[in-house]
């Protein structure tokens, strides 16, 4: 991994979770991570996020390209060295961007498949949908902003889920080699998210049967961040078995 720093702008990031059965999350994901737990339950979701002006941190504003991509995260906690470190397993990756699809898993962390993307946003109501060239991923995600979480989230407040994902900020990719990953840390310069009413939510990989039984996985709620100005950071990666 040759990653230097890139800086730029989430424009729109949508995290869209679902509460999962704990053991069905546990056969997901490889060692050493473990499902990071919430009220006994696995968390995992869909993160769809918009990039404008990404470039190395050396390169001035406004320099920079712009993408859609969609990521399918797992909630993780692995320990190392006597010490319990938490952040996301991304068994798969999505974009509209050839450059992303080209450097992924080599120069760029995490293998990108590339996909065909669908937006349509207001102030207040965000619609996006996106199929995968290679016909194994669909999804579409569409909401109104809010006020509060739904009443039957795992999570008690806007606070509480939005201290979740912040600790979950490192993130780790299968890569094209067996047992290994990539790391990649997200760093913001402000950390502000508002709740989401989701409207309709489909995700060929959460209704896929194969992985999830019937009954061990529900939606449980969606948050929304806009133009937050961040970096990402090459990490180093656990052996992943």
């Amino acid at each position: 991994m040759k990653l230097p720093v890139l800086r730029g702008l989430i424009d729109r990031r949508i995290l869209a979770s679902y509460r999962i059965d704990a053991e069905v999350a546990a056969r997901m994901v490889p060692e050493p991570f473990r499902p990071q737990l919430v009220h006994g339950f696995a968390i995992a979701g869909i993160c769809l996020i918009r990039l404008k002006q990404i470039r190395p941190r050396f390169i001035p504003w406004p320099w920079g390209f712009a993408s859609e991509n969609a990521a399918h995260r797992i909630a993780v906690e692995w320990t190392e060295n006597d010490i319990i470190r938490q952040g996301v397993y991304v068994p798969r990756r999505d974009t509209n961007s050839l450059i992303n699809t080209w450097v992924g898993g080599t120069i760029f962390p995490g293998v990108h498949h590339h996909a065909r993307f669908d937006v349509c946003e207001t102030a207040t109501h965000l619609a996006v949908a996106l199929q995968s060239d290679d016909g194994s991923t669909r999804i579409r995600v569409e909401g109104h902003t809010a006020t509060q979480l739904p009443s039957h989230s795992v999570f008690a407040s806007v606070e509480e889920a939005s201290i979740f994902y912040q600790r979950g900020s490192l993130g780790f990719s299968p890569t094209g080699s067996p047992g290994t990953c990539d790391g990649l840390e997200l760093r913001c310069t402000r950390w502000e998210m508002q709740p989401l009413e989701i409207d309709e939510i489909q995700s060929t990989f959460f209704e896929d049967p194969r992985h999830f039984p019937t009954d061990s996985v529900a939606f449980d709620h969606a948050l929304l961040m806009r133009k937050i100005e961040h970096e990402w950071h090459s990490i180093p990666s656990p052996d992943c078995t």
